[in-house]
Protein backbone atom coordinates (compact mmCIF):
# COMPACT_ATOMS: atom_id res chain seq x y z
CA UNK A 1 0.00 0.00 0.00
CA UNK A 2 1.43 3.39 -0.62
CA UNK A 3 0.78 6.87 0.42
CA UNK A 4 -1.04 9.37 -2.20
CA UNK A 5 -0.72 12.71 -1.61
CA UNK A 6 -2.01 16.19 -3.34
CA UNK A 7 -1.26 19.82 -2.63
CA UNK A 8 -3.78 21.99 -2.66
CA UNK A 9 -2.77 25.32 -3.98
CA UNK A 10 -5.07 28.23 -3.77
CA UNK A 11 -3.16 31.39 -6.13
CA UNK A 12 -4.31 34.85 -6.31
CA UNK A 13 -1.24 36.31 -8.45
CA UNK A 14 -0.39 37.45 -11.76
CA UNK A 15 0.96 34.55 -14.16
CA UNK A 16 4.43 35.85 -14.17
CA UNK A 17 4.72 35.45 -10.21
CA UNK A 18 2.36 32.00 -10.90
CA UNK A 19 5.33 30.89 -12.24
CA UNK A 20 7.71 31.64 -9.96
CA UNK A 21 5.46 29.93 -7.90
CA UNK A 22 5.39 26.98 -9.89
CA UNK A 23 9.83 27.60 -9.69
CA UNK A 24 10.10 27.74 -6.11
CA UNK A 25 8.04 24.67 -5.55
CA UNK A 26 9.89 22.53 -7.79
CA UNK A 27 13.40 23.51 -6.09
CA UNK A 28 12.01 21.94 -2.87
CA UNK A 29 10.52 18.79 -4.44
CA UNK A 30 13.61 17.95 -7.69
CA UNK A 31 12.33 14.29 -7.63
CA UNK A 32 9.61 15.78 -9.43
CA UNK A 33 11.42 18.36 -11.48
CA UNK A 34 13.90 14.93 -12.62
CA UNK A 35 10.37 13.45 -13.56
CA UNK A 36 8.83 16.00 -15.63
CA UNK A 37 12.48 16.21 -17.28
CA UNK A 38 12.41 12.58 -18.16
CA UNK A 39 9.16 12.56 -19.36
CA UNK A 40 9.54 15.32 -21.98
CA UNK A 41 11.92 16.43 -24.98
CA UNK A 42 15.15 18.13 -24.49
CA UNK A 43 14.11 20.70 -26.67
CA UNK A 44 11.20 21.53 -28.94
CA UNK A 45 10.04 24.32 -31.09
CA UNK A 46 9.49 26.41 -29.11
CA UNK A 47 9.02 29.54 -31.84
CA UNK A 48 6.11 27.30 -32.91
CA UNK A 49 5.07 26.56 -29.54
CA UNK A 50 4.79 30.29 -28.36
CA UNK A 51 3.09 31.36 -31.92
CA UNK A 52 0.09 29.66 -30.43
CA UNK A 53 0.10 30.27 -27.41
CA UNK A 54 0.59 33.73 -27.62
CA UNK A 55 -2.72 33.95 -30.11
CA UNK A 56 -4.78 31.81 -27.19
CA UNK A 57 -3.18 31.96 -24.38
CA UNK A 58 -0.37 34.48 -24.06
CA UNK A 59 -0.32 34.49 -20.03
CA UNK A 60 0.90 30.66 -20.26
CA UNK A 61 3.76 32.30 -21.98
CA UNK A 62 3.98 34.44 -18.97
CA UNK A 63 3.87 31.54 -16.34
CA UNK A 64 6.65 29.55 -18.40
CA UNK A 65 9.09 33.32 -18.26
CA UNK A 66 8.32 33.01 -13.85
CA UNK A 67 9.18 29.52 -13.70
CA UNK A 68 11.94 29.60 -15.99
CA UNK A 69 13.24 32.74 -13.93
CA UNK A 70 12.76 31.18 -10.68
CA UNK A 71 14.56 27.38 -11.66
CA UNK A 72 17.70 29.83 -12.92
CA UNK A 73 16.59 27.55 -16.83
CA UNK A 74 16.69 29.09 -19.86
CA UNK A 75 13.23 29.69 -21.55
CA UNK A 76 13.88 27.13 -24.26
CA UNK A 77 14.26 24.62 -21.11
CA UNK A 78 11.25 25.19 -19.66
CA UNK A 79 9.00 25.29 -22.72
CA UNK A 80 10.47 22.10 -23.42
CA UNK A 81 9.83 20.95 -20.29
CA UNK A 82 6.47 22.00 -19.17
CA UNK A 83 4.72 23.66 -21.91
CA UNK A 84 2.34 20.89 -22.85
CA UNK A 85 3.59 21.14 -26.42
CA UNK A 86 5.18 18.47 -28.47
CA UNK A 87 5.15 16.10 -25.65
CA UNK A 88 6.46 12.18 -26.30
CA UNK A 89 3.66 9.70 -26.61
CA UNK A 90 1.70 9.03 -23.45
CA UNK A 91 0.64 5.46 -22.67
CA UNK A 92 -3.07 4.95 -22.76
CA UNK A 93 -5.41 5.53 -19.95
CA UNK A 94 -8.53 5.49 -18.52
CA UNK A 95 -11.02 8.59 -17.08
CA UNK A 96 -14.94 8.21 -16.97
CA UNK A 97 -17.03 11.22 -16.86
CA UNK A 98 -21.06 11.14 -16.19
CA UNK A 99 -22.99 14.27 -16.27
CA UNK A 100 -26.45 14.11 -14.93
CA UNK A 101 -29.20 15.92 -12.84
CA UNK A 102 -27.06 18.89 -13.14
CA UNK A 103 -23.69 17.08 -11.56
CA UNK A 104 -20.58 16.47 -13.51
CA UNK A 105 -18.70 13.64 -12.10
CA UNK A 106 -15.07 12.15 -13.36
CA UNK A 107 -12.51 9.55 -12.15
CA UNK A 108 -9.27 9.60 -13.15
CA UNK A 109 -6.97 6.83 -14.08
CA UNK A 110 -3.50 6.17 -14.81
CA UNK A 111 -0.96 5.81 -12.97
CA UNK A 112 0.92 7.85 -9.98
CA UNK A 113 4.36 7.49 -11.41
CA UNK A 114 3.18 10.34 -14.02
CA UNK A 115 0.92 12.32 -11.08
CA UNK A 116 1.87 15.84 -10.35
CA UNK A 117 0.30 15.75 -6.92
CA UNK A 118 -1.28 18.94 -7.16
CA UNK A 119 -5.17 20.47 -6.60
CA UNK A 120 -5.18 24.22 -7.85
CA UNK A 121 -7.55 26.97 -7.52
CA UNK A 122 -5.90 29.71 -9.45
CA UNK A 123 -7.34 33.26 -9.52
CA UNK A 124 -5.53 36.27 -11.56
CA UNK A 125 -7.00 40.21 -13.37
CA UNK A 126 -6.31 38.91 -16.55
CA UNK A 127 -8.64 35.34 -16.99
CA UNK A 128 -11.10 33.32 -15.78
CA UNK A 129 -10.54 31.85 -12.02
CA UNK A 130 -10.41 28.40 -12.15
CA UNK A 131 -9.93 25.01 -9.97
CA UNK A 132 -8.46 21.43 -11.02
CA UNK A 133 -5.95 19.48 -11.00
CA UNK A 134 -2.26 20.08 -12.40
CA UNK A 135 -1.02 17.99 -14.75
CA UNK A 136 2.92 19.32 -16.16
CA UNK A 137 2.27 22.24 -14.37
CA UNK A 138 0.60 24.45 -16.14
CA UNK A 139 -1.89 21.97 -17.26
CA UNK A 140 -4.92 20.55 -15.94
CA UNK A 141 -6.41 16.75 -15.84
CA UNK A 142 -9.87 18.60 -15.28
CA UNK A 143 -11.45 21.53 -13.54
CA UNK A 144 -13.78 23.86 -13.57
CA UNK A 145 -13.76 27.96 -13.71
CA UNK A 146 -15.97 31.20 -12.29
CA UNK A 147 -18.51 30.80 -15.10
CA UNK A 148 -19.59 27.11 -14.00
CA UNK A 149 -17.97 25.50 -17.40
CA UNK A 150 -16.26 22.23 -16.68
CA UNK A 151 -13.40 19.86 -18.69
CA UNK A 152 -11.80 16.61 -18.06
CA UNK A 153 -10.02 15.09 -21.19
CA UNK A 154 -9.95 11.27 -21.89
CA UNK A 155 -7.35 9.26 -24.19
CA UNK A 156 -8.90 8.09 -26.91
CA UNK A 157 -5.79 6.62 -29.07
CA UNK A 158 -2.34 8.13 -30.69
CA UNK A 159 -3.81 7.75 -34.39
CA UNK A 160 -2.21 10.56 -36.57
CA UNK A 161 -0.07 11.36 -33.23
CA UNK A 162 2.09 14.91 -34.47
CA UNK A 163 3.35 18.06 -32.86
CA UNK A 164 0.24 19.57 -31.06
CA UNK A 165 -0.56 21.25 -27.90
CA UNK A 166 -1.82 18.30 -25.83
CA UNK A 167 -5.20 17.65 -23.79
CA UNK A 168 -4.17 18.54 -20.41
CA UNK A 169 -3.00 22.34 -22.06
CA UNK A 170 -6.14 22.08 -23.94
CA UNK A 171 -8.11 21.59 -20.29
CA UNK A 172 -6.08 24.58 -18.91
CA UNK A 173 -7.03 27.31 -22.04
CA UNK A 174 -10.41 26.06 -22.02
CA UNK A 175 -11.04 26.52 -18.55
CA UNK A 176 -9.14 30.12 -18.51
CA UNK A 177 -10.77 31.75 -21.66
CA UNK A 178 -14.18 30.20 -22.38
CA UNK A 179 -17.53 30.60 -20.65
CA UNK A 180 -20.29 28.19 -22.31
CA UNK A 181 -19.57 24.82 -23.90
CA UNK A 182 -20.05 26.84 -27.10
CA UNK A 183 -17.19 28.87 -26.74
CA UNK A 184 -14.89 25.43 -25.67
CA UNK A 185 -16.26 23.93 -28.66
CA UNK A 186 -15.55 26.70 -31.17
CA UNK A 187 -11.60 26.91 -29.05
CA UNK A 188 -11.50 23.09 -29.08
CA UNK A 189 -11.61 23.01 -33.36
CA UNK A 190 -8.85 25.75 -33.56
CA UNK A 191 -6.46 23.96 -31.27
CA UNK A 192 -3.75 21.92 -33.04
CA UNK A 193 -4.32 18.74 -31.11
CA UNK A 194 -1.27 16.65 -30.89
CA UNK A 195 -3.54 12.81 -30.63
CA UNK A 196 -6.87 11.26 -30.26
CA UNK A 197 -8.88 13.20 -27.49
CA UNK A 198 -12.46 13.35 -25.97
CA UNK A 199 -13.23 16.29 -23.62
CA UNK A 200 -16.07 16.02 -21.94
CA UNK A 201 -17.85 19.45 -21.25
CA UNK A 202 -20.76 21.29 -19.18
CA UNK A 203 -21.99 24.28 -18.18
CA UNK A 204 -24.05 25.93 -15.82
CA UNK A 205 -27.06 26.29 -18.71
CA UNK A 206 -27.22 22.80 -18.64
CA UNK A 207 -25.46 22.03 -22.04
CA UNK A 208 -22.82 19.43 -22.22
CA UNK A 209 -20.87 17.67 -24.98
CA UNK A 210 -18.18 14.93 -26.20
CA UNK A 211 -15.82 16.76 -28.41
CA UNK A 212 -13.64 14.19 -30.19
CA UNK A 213 -11.08 15.47 -31.40
CA UNK A 214 -7.74 14.22 -33.72
CA UNK A 215 -5.29 16.03 -35.32
CA UNK A 216 -7.00 15.89 -38.49
CA UNK A 217 -10.60 16.82 -37.33
CA UNK A 218 -12.55 17.42 -34.31
CA UNK A 219 -16.29 16.12 -34.02
CA UNK A 220 -18.71 16.88 -31.76
CA UNK A 221 -21.64 14.46 -29.52
CA UNK A 222 -23.86 16.60 -27.87
CA UNK A 223 -25.43 14.96 -24.87
CA UNK A 224 -29.71 14.91 -24.03
CA UNK A 225 -30.14 14.87 -20.76
CA UNK A 226 -27.11 13.29 -19.44
CA UNK A 227 -23.79 12.45 -20.80
CA UNK A 228 -21.71 9.72 -20.55
CA UNK A 229 -17.96 9.79 -21.63
CA UNK A 230 -15.38 7.27 -21.49
CA UNK A 231 -12.38 6.66 -23.95
CA UNK A 232 -13.68 5.98 -27.55
CA UNK A 233 -15.24 7.65 -29.98
CA UNK A 234 -18.65 7.52 -30.79
CA UNK A 235 -19.19 10.11 -34.18
CA UNK A 236 -19.29 8.13 -37.49
CA UNK A 237 -16.98 9.86 -38.99
CA UNK A 238 -14.36 9.58 -35.77
CA UNK A 239 -14.68 5.75 -35.16
CA UNK A 240 -11.80 4.49 -37.46
CA UNK A 241 -9.27 6.25 -35.07
CA UNK A 242 -10.37 4.60 -32.20
CA UNK A 243 -7.86 1.44 -31.01
CA UNK A 244 -8.46 -2.47 -32.01
CA UNK A 245 -9.67 -3.14 -28.24
CA UNK A 246 -12.17 -0.63 -26.73
CA UNK A 247 -14.24 -3.64 -24.70
CA UNK A 248 -13.61 -1.97 -21.41
CA UNK A 249 -14.34 1.55 -22.61
CA UNK A 250 -17.88 0.36 -24.38
CA UNK A 251 -18.58 -1.55 -20.97
CA UNK A 252 -17.88 1.94 -18.95
CA UNK A 253 -20.02 3.52 -21.11
CA UNK A 254 -22.78 1.31 -20.84
CA UNK A 255 -22.86 0.83 -17.38
CA UNK A 256 -23.18 4.62 -17.05
CA UNK A 257 -25.87 4.88 -19.57
CA UNK A 258 -27.56 2.94 -17.07
CA UNK A 259 -27.32 5.39 -14.04
CA UNK A 260 -29.92 8.07 -16.49
CA UNK A 261 -33.24 8.03 -14.21
CA UNK A 262 -31.35 7.68 -10.64
CA UNK A 263 -31.69 11.27 -9.87
CA UNK A 264 -29.07 11.32 -7.16
CA UNK A 265 -28.17 13.77 -5.97
CA UNK A 266 -23.88 15.36 -5.56
CA UNK A 267 -22.64 13.41 -2.90
CA UNK A 268 -24.41 10.29 -4.09
CA UNK A 269 -22.91 9.92 -7.71
CA UNK A 270 -19.88 11.11 -6.39
CA UNK A 271 -19.62 8.04 -3.54
CA UNK A 272 -20.62 6.09 -6.41
CA UNK A 273 -17.74 7.13 -8.26
CA UNK A 274 -14.82 6.93 -5.56
CA UNK A 275 -16.11 3.69 -3.81
CA UNK A 276 -13.51 1.61 -3.98
CA UNK A 277 -16.25 -1.39 -4.88
CA UNK A 278 -17.36 0.73 -7.63
CA UNK A 279 -17.43 -0.72 -10.94
CA UNK A 280 -16.21 2.82 -11.95
CA UNK A 281 -12.83 2.57 -9.70
CA UNK A 282 -10.33 0.53 -10.91
CA UNK A 283 -6.89 -0.79 -9.13
CA UNK A 284 -4.56 -1.73 -12.54
CA UNK A 285 -1.61 1.18 -11.47
CA UNK A 286 0.84 -1.30 -13.17
CA UNK A 287 -0.78 -0.97 -16.42
CA UNK A 288 -1.44 2.62 -16.03
CA UNK A 289 -5.30 1.66 -15.29
CA UNK A 290 -6.11 2.81 -11.89
CA UNK A 291 -7.95 5.65 -10.27
CA UNK A 292 -5.92 8.46 -8.84
CA UNK A 293 -8.78 10.87 -7.70
CA UNK A 294 -12.44 11.28 -8.50
CA UNK A 295 -13.38 15.25 -9.29
CA UNK A 296 -17.32 16.67 -9.02
CA UNK A 297 -19.44 19.73 -9.40
CA UNK A 298 -22.50 21.07 -8.89
CA UNK A 299 -23.79 23.30 -11.54
CA UNK A 300 -26.66 24.65 -9.54
CA UNK A 301 -24.74 24.89 -6.04
CA UNK A 302 -21.40 25.80 -7.79
CA UNK A 303 -20.03 22.88 -5.28
CA UNK A 304 -16.39 20.92 -6.04
CA UNK A 305 -16.34 17.82 -3.94
CA UNK A 306 -13.01 15.80 -4.88
CA UNK A 307 -10.92 13.32 -3.06
CA UNK A 308 -8.13 11.30 -4.08
CA UNK A 309 -8.06 7.17 -4.05
CA UNK A 310 -9.72 5.25 -1.23
CA UNK A 311 -9.65 8.66 0.32
CA UNK A 312 -11.76 9.11 3.68
CA UNK A 313 -10.95 12.91 3.00
CA UNK A 314 -13.34 14.68 0.95
CA UNK A 315 -12.46 17.86 0.16
CA UNK A 316 -15.51 20.38 -0.77
CA UNK A 317 -15.20 23.84 -1.56
CA UNK A 318 -17.79 25.85 -2.23
CA UNK A 319 -16.75 27.47 -5.34
CA UNK A 320 -18.22 30.45 -5.98
CA UNK A 321 -17.49 31.73 -2.52
CA UNK A 322 -14.02 31.03 -3.17
CA UNK A 323 -13.78 33.17 -6.16
CA UNK A 324 -15.72 35.96 -3.99
CA UNK A 325 -11.84 35.60 -1.86
CA UNK A 326 -12.88 33.41 0.70
CA UNK A 327 -10.18 31.00 0.91
CA UNK A 328 -10.13 27.74 2.44
CA UNK A 329 -8.41 26.08 5.37
CA UNK A 330 -6.79 22.57 3.97
CA UNK A 331 -3.46 22.29 2.24
CA UNK A 332 -3.40 18.53 1.27
CA UNK A 333 -5.14 15.91 0.31
CA UNK A 334 -3.97 12.03 0.87
CA UNK A 335 -5.45 8.41 -0.41
CA UNK A 336 -3.97 5.32 -1.10
CA UNK A 337 -2.80 3.21 -4.12
CA UNK A 338 -3.46 -0.49 -3.52
CA UNK A 339 -2.47 -2.99 -6.42
CA UNK A 340 -5.86 -5.02 -7.48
Amino acid sequence: MTTLKAYIWQLRKNSYDIGKFYGNFLTKHPDLLARYRQATKKEIDWRNMEAIYSELAPHLLEELQGLAEKLEISYRTAAACFSGYDVPMTKAMGCTTYIDNGVYTRNYDFSPLLYDGIFSMIQTNSNLASAGYNLQLLGRHDGVNEKGLVIGFHFVSNEGYRKGVSPWLSCRIVLDTCSTVEEAVCLLKIIPHAACYNFSIGDEKGNMAAVETSPEKVEVVLGEGALACTNHFKHKEMILKNRSNIAGSLQRQTYLERLKGKCWDQTEIFEHFSEESSPLFFTDYKDYFGTIHTFSYSFEQAIIKTALAKSTQTLEVDFKKWVQGTNINESLLTGEITEG
